[in-house]
């Protein structure tokens, strides 16, 4: 099998582009960029990204534009160059389909994938090296893939310390559509409701509400393209969705308070369904609740104390009191260890509830 040695051609310095030149400049492998946006290349070769492509021939092409704009960069990627080309779309049948459609003699050259890592911000500015460490990439190689071809694309995302998933095309577009998009719109749809709200509702805004909408912040134009790109998968869930939101409308009408039990169980089992840390099945947490002063040094001091005790922490939020200069932040940690980091947190003299 090939190593990847490079060079590397990005084809789109924003967010995520300039990311994968970051993490390839980092292992050592000599980077290309190209943009329609020239100040997008400036930037990102001024952050170490690589420099401005002028026809070099490379090993490696990876396309990072918008959805809207995916196939047509893919095909002109692989007409202009010789190497093996990937993207990091979030869609992979319909860029798919477009390659087919107009170059189909170069279509075994294209490996798709998409990095499960990202930001609500966006541009090269927002780009680091150590975006995708950790994060799940799926690689969507095809039957009439190369065992040479996609084991380039495979050596990227683990120079980019991503972990690979490889899926079909279509199933990768099922899978974002439920775990993804449809959790987007949901999340749109809650926070859109918040709009024009009378102030003194706004002011009980609580964890519960920011978690829920955190996603909907994401740039609408971004979200525009890459919804309609999947719109079969997510009209699908769509439709699942419609089902059961009438079914909650009753359920919270009946009196008897039985279904809505069992819809409010049913979302449980769902989050249970989660992978856990590291890939692991889902462990039984337990939050503990800490009220912390809003100066420098104590969020410090409290992870010092947990560290100390020897509880780890598996998760940590916090939330900012609207009423005095205190943030209370919430410990996630496993149930067995709760009770005693609570008394011991509380022996040293934190505020602590469970």
């Amino acid at each position: 099998m090939p190593e990847l040695s490079g060079p590397i051609l990005v084809v789109g310095t924003g967010l995520l582009g300039t990311s994968v030149g970051l993490a390839a400049r980092r292992a050592g492998i000599e980077v290309y960029l190209s943009d329609v946006n020239r100040e997008h290349i400036r930037t990102a070769s001024g952050l170490g990204a690589g420099v401005e492509h002028h026809g070099e021939p490379v090993q490696l092409v990876v396309v990072a534009v918008p959805p809207d704009h995916l196939g047509e960069a893919i095909i002109e990627a692989l007409r202009s160059t010789e190497g093996v080309v990937t993207d990091v779309g979030s869609i992979k049948s319909q860029p798919l389909g477009e390659v087919r459609a107009a170059a189909p003699e170069l279509v075994s050259r294209y490996v798709g994938s998409h990095p499960m890592a990202g930001s609500e911000r966006s541009g090269p500015l927002a780009a680091s090296a150590s975006l995708f460490e950790g994060r799940p990439w799926a690689v969507t190689a095809r039957p009439d893939t190369s065992p040479e071809d996609r084991s380039l694309v495979m050596a990227l995302v683990e120079m980019c310390g991503a972990v690979a998933i490889e899926l079909g095309p279509e199933e990768h577009d099922e899978a974002v559509a439920r775990t993804s998009h449809l959790p987007h719109l949901m999340a749109s749809l809650v926070a859109g409701r918040l709009a024009g709200a009378p102030g003194d509702h706004l002011a009980l805004s609580g964890q519960g509400v920011r978690d829920v909408t955190r996603i909907a912040a994401g740039d609408p134009a971004l979200w525009q393209q890459i919804i309609s790109a999947n719109r079969a998968a997510v009209l699908s869930l769509l439709d699942e969705v419609a089902g059961r939101l009438s079914d909650l409308r009753g359920a919270v009408a009946d009196p008897s308070r039985t279904a809505l039990g069992e819809l409010l169980a049913e979302g449980v089992a769902g989050t249970r369904a989660i992978p856990g840390k590291h890939g692991g099945p889902t462990r039984p947490t337990q939050s503990i609740f800490v009220a912390v002063p809003d100066h420098p040094g104590e969020l410090a001091r409290l992870f010092a104390d947990a560290g100390e005790i020897g509880v780890n922490i598996e998760d940590v939020h916090i939330d900012h009191d609207p009423g005095r200069p205190v943030g209370q932040v919430e410990l996630v940690v496993e149930q067995a260890r709760a009770g005693h980091l609570a008394d011991s947190l509380s022996d040293r003299d934190w505020a602590v509830r469970e």
